[in-house]
């Protein structure tokens, strides 16, 4: 199949791109949301291909993947025309403000199917008549990086100081007045004392560096860089909140509401060592059981295929 999507999330079309289909991207010349094209710090195969606007409007194409209510308003249309196309929105995040008055974007559509990320999205999120399935995240495997020689934790939010309470950044000062030591990573990190430079290529290799994992978001579905530190065999220090009392099994760490219980498991990682080994192990093999990437792509050609069939 040739599958038109846009290039939101990229370590979630990292994840998509590894499938047996051929995947055009589009890009604008200023490589802007309308069009960001393949990605420069990820590697992609050669069967993602980028396209501009006006070759959209005649490439062949068997299915569109929206994931922004602006692609389903209006860059499907700028870029297809009036083309009718199996249509999948994917749903990446949880619902923001009122929850019992949101609707989803793409609710009481006939011509869509909605894919949610998680279980959660799909029990949050209202969707009226428009049909839903749950397809979990998968990655490609970075493989056991652990060494926690560093006694820190790692953090990874990306516009930590935007996203504020959302993404628990008010948290990281109340760790670290508990006496957790936090080196947090992501887009903007600089902006409040953090690490904004490590190139994509070297992020894995820094994070497994530091003894334990702290997740402190709120309220954004499922980090995929909370799978992405299990799999590099870290223990896991998360709030218990959306999908991630799911994601984390007993032995792989600790999740709590409780900030106070958080920062104690947190000292005790950095604390013993071994136990924070044993326990990342723990979260590899779950993570490498439930997050594979064959598992993944297994189930979105199964979707594929039900909605171009």
């Amino acid at each position: 199949m040739r599958i038109l999507l846009w290039h939101v999330h990229g370590s979630w079309t990292t994840a998509f791109v590894q499938g047996r289909h051929e995947y055009v991207l589009p890009v604008v010349p200023d490589r802007g949301p309308d069009g960001r094209g393949r990605a420069r710090t990820w590697d992609w195969p050669a069967s993602a291909i980028e396209v501009t606007r006006e070759e959209a409007r005649d490439a062949q194409v068997d299915a569109v993947i929206l994931q922004r209510p602006d692609e389903l308003e209006r860059l499907a249309r700028e870029w297809l025309g009036e083309r009718r196309l199996p249509t999948i929105y994917v749903e990446h995040n949880a619902p923001q403000g009122r929850i019992a008055e949101m609707r989803h974007p793409a609710a009481d559509r006939d011509d869509v199917l909605v894919v949610h990320v998680t279980h959660f999205n799909d029990l949050f999120w209202d969707c009226g008549s428009t049909p839903t399935r749950v397809i979990e995240h998968g990655v490609v495997d970075p493989g056991y990086r652990y060494t926690g020689e560093r006694r820190r934790a790692a953090v990874v939010i990306n516009e930590a100081r935007r996203r504020a309470r959302v993404t628990g950044t008010d948290l990281l000062e109340r760790f670290e007045g508990d006496g957790v030591p936090i080196d947090l990573f992501g887009m903007d990190a600089g902006a409040l004392g953090g690490i904004d430079d490590v190139p994509q290529h070297r992020l894995h290799d820094e994070i497994a560096r530091r003894r334990v994992y702290l997740h402190p978001i709120r309220w954004t579905s499922l980090g995929l860089s909370l799978i992405e530190a299990m799999h590099l065999g870290m223990p896991v220090v998360a709030l218990a909140t959306t999908e991630a009392p799911e994601a984390v099994p007993p032995g792989a760490g600790v999740l709590s509401t409780s900030v106070e219980r958080l920062a104690g498991a947190a000292r005790g990682f950095l604390a013993d060592r071994e136990c924070a080994r044993e326990a990342g192990v723990a979260a590899r093999r779950a993570a490498l059981e439930r997050f594979g990437l064959s598992r993944f792509l297994d189930d979105w050609d199964a979707v594929l295929e039900e909605v171009v069939a």
